[in-house]
């Protein structure tokens, strides 16, 4: 059985699951519109727990970005999930 990934890995999740976000504009501006952030604040707190739990939540709540961005990024959609859930005090399994 594989030992169970640390929060770090799920900080590591969210940050990719950020930049997979990011790398399209629309889906940038609905994460933007969705969450309330500005640019700049994303830029500032982007490594923030919260604001990392926010991005996956944004994710979560579109299941079609959810799993696109689960296959850009390897994982399975389950694993960002997981993530979501260890950024807000839970344990990360993936």
């Amino acid at each position: 059985m594989r030992a169970p990934d640390t929060n770090a890995d799920a900080t590591e999740l969210a940050l990719r699951a950020l930049v997979w976000t990011l790398a399209e504009p629309d889906r940038a501006q609905r994460l933007l519109d969705t969450t309330g952030l500005m640019p700049d604040d994303l830029r500032a707190r982007a490594g923030e727990p919260a604001v990392l739990g926010a991005v996956l939540a944004f994710l979560e709540g579109y299941e079609p970005d959810l799993i696109a961005c689960a296959e850009g990024l390897d994982v399975r959609p389950e694993a960002i999930v997981a993530a979501h859930r260890a950024l807000d005090g839970g344990a990360f399994y993936a």
